[in-house]
């Protein structure tokens, strides 16, 4: 046959030298779509063979070869190979797949190793076996039974560009007579895994290796050997025999593993039997990690020999010759040179991970990860270096990777896109705790089990198998009892959502043979422990309410599990992880115990403990607590995050996820003896933060904080802290102590004060100050002197405080830790459109989109164009009702005889820009109070104007029997608007200037018609938003629905446009299907749990999300990701950016957030319409849109788009009540829409409303409509949009909003200056006392305050106050009334003082501060200086001489609202 390629190709490949030769296109950019097939089917016996010639690095994976059956003439190419099916056979890597999936691992040479100039081919034998050629060596049969008819394929993937086609024909007789003899052997590069050192076979062949040199002379001499490093068995890479003192070499020197893990965590050193060669791989993977140690493997190059090394204990101990990466750095010769030298972190790889160094011929060093070049980490290496892994903290065990079978490939080519977190996904080290599994004394259930439970699977399953009828009667005991240390562990295989509660685990006494099983196991009085919920119970009554995961929330293929170690210590596993102690002093001889309780139907005994954690050696320890002498940094640089809390604490306290979360067991029942300590001394300068996760109201008194010089192992832990007499240094409510004793009160924070979620820092200046940080802000310093580099953080979880987490490591609450008992449940999803009976038509104006199957218009740019028709004509009597809920006015509605689908295909032509210039056919429309006819006035104020309707009115239209055209305003009938109506007619709406949008959401009531005829009804709901200004927008955009690819909790409904997370608090990250156009993309907030903490975040990423593996939670996203997170910004995991636009936390549910990319690449926040301004720039193109549904939200629904640079996005809309009255709008700032409640999310807003209820000011005073109420705390008016100023009034005058206050407005009287004062009066603030507000609210106006007895501050001038007033009597004080366009003045103490009261809900105490906001008539008052006496400024906006305003008028002011701000 012709040695060419068929045309037909992959879309990304080029053919030329008359189809010999193909190359992959973008070879750069792009690592698949490189598919090529033989031009002809194969002959028998023919190599169909390639040259490899031209490779680049910036992939992993290279070139695969096979053959298919399927011809290419007709073939719809793949990505790449491995997705070929209906009879394809291929070599990838050194793996042989069959239609995809792998039928022979360890085939043949690596396909990934080859060179340039290496050729590889591929045969049918006549025996209908498939042989792999390399470089004219025969690797083998690699499948059989072959069809007789298949074509060759080539797959120029990752690292492979370009491949030429050298010969199609049969190998040389003697070739194939060399290779019979060793189509069984082995490869000789290879080792079996299960090699043990000293026994076996190397099997290799001296003949293979040294045939292997056969790459042509253009590779400069160096054949495949000399390039990849594949070799005969007696020059393979091994470890040196010589290796660190607690070095176990097994499996033929290919693997190093650390003795007692557990007890010492370095001398751990190992090297490489020989130099490496250049560009010769060395790569290794981690079998087993322990999770006692900080710090991980470390790996490098040596020019030390090591026959002649006397081994450090670690490898960054010795100073010369020596470059090793520890972390994500390098260090050479024990010195830091690069910090960062690449985003993966050898501390956070995963048991499986690959690590691999090569010294290129250049000199260059070059590391990788899974596969994955990080580039060049040293530019100039010795010649002769020897490979060197240092086994240190938690690497315990790692084995020589010689090759890669095709599913380590595929990971390699993904794990740039996996998150490696130290807390996500960890697979465990093994636990060489239970005997062996196929032993005769395994573990199993027996045979006496609960009423409704059976044992099937030879002891090793129970199930209840009527699971849905019965919640209960499935307790199930193992067969005999456990052994000291023996995990005893299942696997939820099933569950059902109809019941409450889930699986129980726990020991018992009672042996099963003669035990009478109860309904359920915590019904039994003696002898039992059983975890339930996240609590634990000790025959039937509750020892621990606050212990470990919630087992009520896990899912079909968690796992739980239980042991009793040999100090009669029980302990709980969650999905390998040890949950911390659970009891102690249990009997010897227990029976594991597992209750199918209600929700979990299934339970499988696990004999594989690979993904348990090592039990920790103390029992108080938490899972990954630090031991007091671990390290904590490597080579000297430790960051923030080895920072925990130590293993010895006070007796109440439980420290868990990984040492980073404390918590006070018996929360209700115990107040005290809950001190953490920090698990190292605090560094100068260096930030400790918790925050507080979990309160309780039963205590007084809350979470103390300080540091201490004494060390945790010997300090004998208090009841609190504050009764440590020396060393010691605390902040417990606002008072200062040292070594007990108060210093100072009054310090500028009140940890009493403090709710969940609040932060509390702590550091220690170079100086030797204690400064505390509350949510990030410095509150001063608290006191000095403490000694340097000696000091340990403190938390004492005291009365109301129960848990706090450490912040300094790393992104979101684990919710795992929440400790609500109630049960999630699924929520189920409903389209908001499901059982329309209307749809709107597909023919429409031509700046109108369609949206949710014909349900949602959205008219896109412009401000006409905009029309929209019912989808089928309206029947008599049949009633079209919309409902007006945004936006009031401007809606226009009627019939016509124009039958859309007569319109012209192309929407963009045919109809007319409003309703009211429609005259092609016959139209019926009401416009405000008028009914016109083809745009012709036929009758006046008709009922009620549509401009006059508010929020909430709905407006229908309905054809009746008697040929006239009838408008309903809220279910009324406005009588007959027309007559003489056809009676083939559409109805019509017109989205028209600020109306943009409208959504039906129906359903269709139809009446029983045998004795009365009712009309069918339509109810749709008319979403309407407005803009701006009605300029055309350049672009026309549509909807982002979002990808099938997805977090595993994620649901898709409305045609991918919803999306909900129906179990769990995470796994809900979600992108859309299409990358960010120049549009704003937005998303609207569907629905909260707030049975969770945190909330959503989004952002961005910069490659296709289509191979995407979605973690745990967005903050895990490591490679060209942009995350908005709470009021941060994060770029590929780190903090680059604090204090940006509001708390995404508090957004409440119906907030739109939206994401926009300029044309400058600059990233755009977009909240309820306001842009927050720059987050992130150097944005790629193109950029996908992300949102994790984390936490408390739960639903999320994809929004219209509207214009970005070309389309205004920002809407304003009424602040202050003033704006609207007469019908004068003023554009002070912008509200969000009134569904969207600020109110029912604002903690400081209903902190505040309950001091005013207990001020008993009567209810008339205030403003009955709540939503003039206004709160204007950091998240509120950040979530706003708020402006800092605003200007009102005649002549125009600034004021600043009362940030930090809440606003209840006030009732204003009518009288004939009203109007006059609401627009062109100005606003300013009084501060006033709690004792003179009933008097002032009496009088209804500002009444002249106390004396100031302050040295005021003399003004000089015409218009200073050191003269008598103009028209004031000598000797006699007129009373003087003291406003500011600020409360930065007006609210100072000496103006507003502060009142103690407490909270009625909390029971805390607060301090609460009163003022006015006023409208001051212009002239009625005098500027002048502030009379305190303050040098600094106190409002950037107002100078220090123009801030007091002095008015005497009586009349001249205007109470506005009551301004409340708590402390």
């Amino acid at each position: 046959m012709a040695a060419e390629l068929h045309p037909r190709s992959g879309k990304l490949i080029g053919l030329s030298n008359s189809n010999r030769t193909a190359r992959r296109n973008q070879p750069v950019q792009e690592f698949n779509h490189g598919l090529v097939l033989s031009k002809e089917p194969l002959r028998d016996r023919d190599v169909f063979t390639v040259r490899i010639d031209k490779k680049v690095n910036s992939w992993s994976g290279s070139i695969e070869i096979g053959v298919t059956a399927l011809d290419p003439a007709a073939l719809d190419f793949p990505s790449s190979a491995t997705g070929l099916k209906g009879g394809s056979w291929i070599v990838s890597g050194c793996s042989v797949l069959r239609d995809g999936r792998s039928v022979l691992e360890e085939y043949g040479r690596d396909l990934d190793q080859l060179a340039e100039g290496d050729r590889v081919g591929i045969q049918r034998s006549s025996r209908g076996e498939l042989h792999l050629w390399v470089n004219g060596q025969d690797c083998g049969s690699a499948a059989s039974g072959l069809p007789p008819k298949l074509w060759a394929v080539v797959d120029l993937y990752g690292k492979c560009t370009q491949v030429t086609v050298v010969s199609c024909e049969p190998p040389p007789p003697s070739t194939e007579k060399e290779t019979i003899g060793r189509l069984s052997c082995s490869r000789p590069d290879k080792f079996p895994n299960n090699l043990d050192s000293g026994t076996g076979t190397t099997g290799g062949s001296a003949g293979e290796g040294g045939n292997t040199n056969n790459s042509p002379a253009g590779n400069g001499g160096l054949g495949l050997a000399a390039v990849t490093g594949a070799m005969t068995t007696n020059d393979a890479l091994l470890f040196h025999e010589k290796c660190g003192t607690l070095i176990k070499l097994s499996n033929n020197n290919k693997t190093a593993e650390r003795r007692r893990p557990l007890d010492e965590f370095n001398n751990g050193v190992v090297m490489t039997n020989r130099p490496l060669r250049h560009n010769e791989m060395f790569e290794i993977r981690i079998d087993k990690l322990v999770d006692k140690w900080s710090g991980s493997i470390e790996i490098g190059v040596t020019t030390h020999n090591p026959n002649n090394l006397d081994y450090p204990a670690t490898m960054t101990n010795l100073r010369s010759g020596t470059i090793m990466m520890s972390g994500c750095g390098i260090l050479t010769n024990g010195k830091g040179t690069r910090r960062e030298y690449c985003e993966f972190s050898l501390d956070e790889l995963q048991e499986g991970d690959l690590i691999g160094l090569m010294r290129k011929a250049s000199g260059a060093l070059h590391f990788y990860i899974n596969g994955i070049d990080q580039g060049v980490a040293a530019a100039q290496t010795p010649g002769v270096v020897y490979g060197v892994v240092d086994l240190y903290g938690m690497a315990v065990k790692v084995t020589i990777v010689h090759n890669h079978n095709h599913s380590d490939r595929l990971r390699r080519n993904n794990a740039i896109m996996r998150a490696l977190s130290p807390d996500v996904g960890r697979p465990r080290p093994a636990l060489s705790l239970t005997p062996d599994s196929e032993g005769p004394d395994r573990l199993l259930f027996h045979a006496n089990c609960g009423q409704k439970a059976a044992i099937i699977s030879e002891g090793r399953t129970a199930l209840r198998p009527h699971a849905t009828d019965d919640f209960n009667h499935g307790v199930v005991l193992s067969s005999r009892p456990l052994r000291s240390n023996e995990v005893f562990q299942v696997r939820i295989d099933k569950m059902v959502d109809k019941w409450a509660g889930s699986i129980e685990i726990g020991v018992t006494t009672h042996n099963p043979a003669y035990l009478q099983l109860p309904s359920t196991m915590t019904n039994l009085r003696s002898g039992t422990w059983m975890m339930t919920g996240n609590g634990v119970m000790h025959n039937g009554t509750t020892i621990l309410d606050e212990y470990g995961h919630n087992l009520d929330r896990l899912k079909a293929g968690d796992t739980v599990g239980v042991v009793r170690k040999e100090d009669g210590s029980l302990h709980f596993f969650v999905n390998g992880v040890a949950q911390g102690p659970a009891a102690w002093n249990i009997p010897p001889s227990v029976y594991a115990v597992v209750d199918l309780y209600g929700q979990a139907a299934q339970a499988t005994i696990m004999d594989d403990m690979v993904d348990f954690l090592p039990l920790p050696e103390d029992s108080s320890e938490g899972p990954t607590a630090m031991s007091p002498g671990s390290p904590c940094s490597v080579g000297g640089a430790s960051t923030t995050n080895d920072l925990r809390f130590h293993h010895l604490h006070g007796t109440n306290a439980v420290i868990t996820n990984g040492g980073r979360t404390a918590l006070r067991q018996n929360c209700r029942s115990e107040f005290n003896d809950a001190i953490v300590i920090s698990n190292r001394c605090l560094r100068d300068g260096e930030l400790f933060e918790i925050i507080i996760q979990k309160m309780v109201d039963r205590w007084s008194g809350s979470i103390e904080a300080g540091v201490t010089a004494i060390r945790p192992d010997e300090l004998e832990f208090p009841n609190t802290m504050t009764d440590i007499d020396y060393d010691t240094w605390m902040l417990s409510g606002t008072a200062i102590m040292q070594d007990g004793n108060t210093m100072r009160n009054n310090y500028g924070c009140d940890l009493d004060s403090l709710t969940t979620g609040s932060r509390i820092g702590m550091m220690r200046s170079a100086s030797g100050d204690l400064h505390y940080y509350i949510n990030g802000v410095d509150q001063g310093v608290a006191c000095t002197g403490l000694p340097s580099g000696k000091v340990y953080a403190v938390i004492d979880l005291y009365g109301q405080c129960v848990q706090v987490s450490i912040t300094s490591s790393s992104g979101p609450l684990d919710n795992s830790l929440c400790t609500s008992n109630i049960t999630e449940k699924s929520f189920p999803i409903h389209s908001p459109v499901a059982g329309v009976a209307h749809r709107l038509h597909n023919k429409h104006g031509k700046n109108v989109v369609l949206l949710g199957d014909g349900c949602q218009g959205v008219r896109v740019g412009g401000y006409a164009h905009g029309i929209v028709f019912s989808a089928k004509e309206l029947k008599a009597d049949e009633l079209f009702e919309v409902m007006d809920e945004q936006w009031c006015g401007s809606l226009h509605i009627g019939l016509t005889t124009l039958a859309p689908p007569e319109l012209p295909s192309c929407p963009l032509s045919g109809l007319s820009p409003s309703l009211t210039q429609l005259r092609t056919k016959v139209t019926w429309l009401l416009c405000g109070s008028e009914v016109r006819r083809n745009g012709v006035l036929q009758r006046q104020n008709y009922g009620c104007s549509l401009d006059r309707l508010t929020v909430g009115n709905r407006v229908g239209v309905k054809r009746c029997s008697d040929d006239t055209m009838h408008i309903f305003i809220d279910g009324e009938d406005m009588g007959p608007a027309a007559t003489a109506v056809a009676k083939n007619v559409y109805a019509v709406l017109d989205l028209y200037g600020r109306i943009t949008a409208v959504s039906i959401v129906s359903s269709s009531l139809i009446e029983d018609m045998e004795s009365v005829k009712a009309p069918s009804v339509i109810y749709c709901i008319i979403e309407l938003s407005e803009r701006k200004s009605a300029r055309p927008c350049a672009l026309v955009p549509t909807v982002m629905a979002f990808l099938e690819n997805h977090g595993k909790n994620i649901q898709l409904s409305n045609q991918n446009l919803t999306a909900a997370r129906v179990s769990s608090y995470n796994q809900g990250l979600l992108v859309t299907a299409q990358p960010l156009p120049l549009f704003l993309n937005q998303f609207q907030i569907d629905r909260l749990n707030p049975s969770w903490t945190s909330s959503l975040s989004l952002g961005v990423i910069g490659h296709s999300p289509d191979r995407l593996n979605f973690p745990s939670t967005a903050c895990c996203l490591k490679r060209s990701a942009w995350l908005l997170q709470r009021d941060s910004i994060f770029h590929n995991s780190l903090k680059i950016c604090e204090n940006y636009g509001p708390n995404l936390d508090t957004c409440p549910e119906g907030t739109v957030l939206g994401l926009l990319v300029d044309a400058n690449s600059c990233l755009h926040l977009y909240v309820n319409g306001m842009d927050q301004g720059v987050a992130a720039q150097d944005i790629p193109s193109p950029c996908y849109p992300f949102i994790d549904l984390y936490g408390q939200c739960e639903q999320v629904n994809s929004v219209p788009a509207v214009g970005g640079e070309n389309g205004e996005t920002r809407c304003q809309g009424d602040m202050e009540k003033a704006d609207m009255v007469d019908g004068i709008k003023e554009s002070v700032c912008w509200t969000p829409p009134p569904e969207i409640n600020l109110n029912k999310t604002c903690e400081y807003q209903a902190l505040c409303s309950r001091f005013k209820d207990l001020l008993t000011l009567p209810d008339g005073y205030f403003d009955e409509d709540a939503k003039y109420n206004l709160c204007y705390c950091e998240s509120c008016h950040k979530l706003r949009g708020d402006e800092a100023y605003y200007k009102r009034g005649e002549p125009p005058r600034d004021y600043a909003l009362p940030f930090g206050w809440c606003r209840f407005a006030l009732r204003i009287k009518p009288h004939c200056e009203v109007s006059n004062a609401l627009k062109k009066w100005h606003i300013a603030y009084h501060g006033t006392s709690v004792g003179a507000l009933r008097r002032t609210l009496d009088h209804s106006q500002l009444l002249p305050g106390r004396k100031i007895t302050v040295s005021p501050v003399k003004a000089e001038g015409p218009n200073g106050y050191s003269e008598p007033e103009e028209n004031s009597a000598p000797g006699r004080e007129v009373p003087r009334v003291r406003l500011s366009p600020t409360m930065r003045y007006s609210g100072m103490e000496i103006f507003a003082p502060k009142v103690q009261f407490r909270d009625p809900r909390s029971h805390r105490s607060h301090q609460a501060q009163v003022g006015f906001q006023v409208c001051v008539r212009p002239g009625s008052y005098k500027v002048g200086p502030q009379t305190l006496g303050h040098s600094e400024p106190l409002d950037p906006r107002f100078s220090n001489s123009e801030i007091e305003w002095i008015t005497k008028e009586q009349g001249g002011t205007l109470l506005y609202g009551l301004l409340i701000r708590v402390e």
